[in-house]
Parts: structure tokens; sequence; C-alpha cells
């Protein structure tokens, strides 16, 4: 699991690789793309033991989690302290929600609640401009707006084709989640530079260790019958 997220693709998609580059409290760091706009929020805290990663504090947090995450840059966000409360609620359902759905179990009635208060509010909106771009309307772009934004894009993920593929990683200890849009659907792992390769060097070091212990039993019984 992984605390602050900071950066994201649509600072420099060409510079940086896709996904968030997640920071853990022990100073570590490495890339995450979780595969959707609301598992994005997820690394940024959540409930019981996950409230040690919480960096959601005050609207300017979400404000720079909002830049952060996949959606397109250029939002100029208007954040209430209530708000901040708010998507934490959401998120924290969230976490339940993936989980239970990565684990095949049902979900809380109070946690599709919280989705689905949040969903009913008016999103963000966007536009067209004039050179097939797009650009953030400038009128109400809220935290309220940005939660109901989050809550839908989850209810299209929960409901959609990649349903069936949230997942949790692999990684020992590890809970952040993604939903697996390769396409082969073999991903394992919240990043390979960090719980993928951590499992290449246990793996490594497990080969390593029984051919030891097999190289010295062998000369043990050499010994034994005096060869």
């Amino acid at each position: 699991m992984s605390g602050r997220a900071t950066d994201t693709p649509g600072a420099d998609a060409e510079a940086a690789p896709p996904g968030m580059l997640l920071v853990h409290p022990d100073g570590s760091s490495f890339r995450f793309d979780p595969g959707a706009l609301c598992l994005d929020l997820l690394p940024t805290g959540g409930p019981g033991p996950l409230a040690y990663f919480e960096v959601l504090h005050g609207p300017a947090d979400l404000v720079d989690w909002a830049g952060r995450s996949r959606l397109p840059g250029g939002l100029d966000l208007v954040v209430s302290p209530a708000e901040v409360v708010a998507a934490r609620r959401l998120r924290d359902a969230l976490w339940r929600l993936a989980e239970a759905r990565a684990a095949g179990e049902p979900a809380g009635a109070d946690d599709l609640a919280a989705v689905n208060d949040a969903a009913e509010r008016p999103p963000l909106t966007a536009r067209l401009t004039a050179d097939g771009g797009r650009e953030w309307s400038a009128a109400g772009a809220t935290g309220t707006g940005l939660l109901s934004t989050v809550a839908r894009d989850a209810v299209d993920l929960f409901t959609g084709a990649y349903a069936h593929r949230i997942r949790t990683c692999g990684g020992d200890g590890c809970r952040l989640l993604f939903v697996d849009t390769s396409r082969p659907g073999r991903r394992r792992w919240c990043s390979m530079e960090r719980c993928g390769n951590r499992h290449k060097v246990r793996a490594h070091r497990a080969r390593t260790t029984s051919a030891g212990t097999r190289t010295a039993s062998a000369g043990a019984r050499t010994a034994a019958r005096g060869d």
C-alpha cells in the first residue's frame, strides 16, 4: 500500500510512463497505474489501517489529487472542507466495494448508497474548443462535481466489460487495487518495479537457498560414505 500521488501522465505524458508516482511513508516510490479514475482515488488513504496513508486533509489536497489523477489537465476546482470529508467517505466506500468485487463477495448496502448518492450530483463538464480539443467548463467546477465524476466512473467500471478484472495486487501485504486492462488478462502486481520485482527477488533467493541445501546434503552423504 502506498501514500501520496505525486504526478500523473497528464502532466508530461511523453516524459513519464502511465500511472501515478506513489510515495510510501518510508520514502520509497514506484509508479502505479490502477486503470480507472475511481481507483486513482484509493491510494490517498482508506478505512481502518489504511488511514495510515491518509493525504486528504484539506481542500488543497483534493485539488492536488485531481490535478495528478487521470483527469485531463486545466481543471479549476473550488473545494470546501465538507467536500473533503465527502471525498474520504466516497473513497472508503470504493475501497470496500472494489475489494469485495475482487474477492467475489457481495457489496455493502451503505457503500453502494455512498457511490450512488455521489453519482446523482451534477458531474464536471467539458466543452469542445474551436481547434477540436477539449477544455473544462469554467463554471461549476466544485468538489461535489469532482466526486460525482469519480462515482460515475465507478458505476461504469463495476457494470462494464472489465468488472471481473478488478484485482488486488498479489504482493505480500499489498492491498492496492487495479483493473487489469491487459489483453491477456494476467496482470498480478500493482507495479512490476515494486511488488513484481520483490516477488522475483524472493523467488531467486528461494531457488538459491534450495540449491545450496541440496548441494550441502549431497556433500554430507558423500562424506558419510567415505567417497
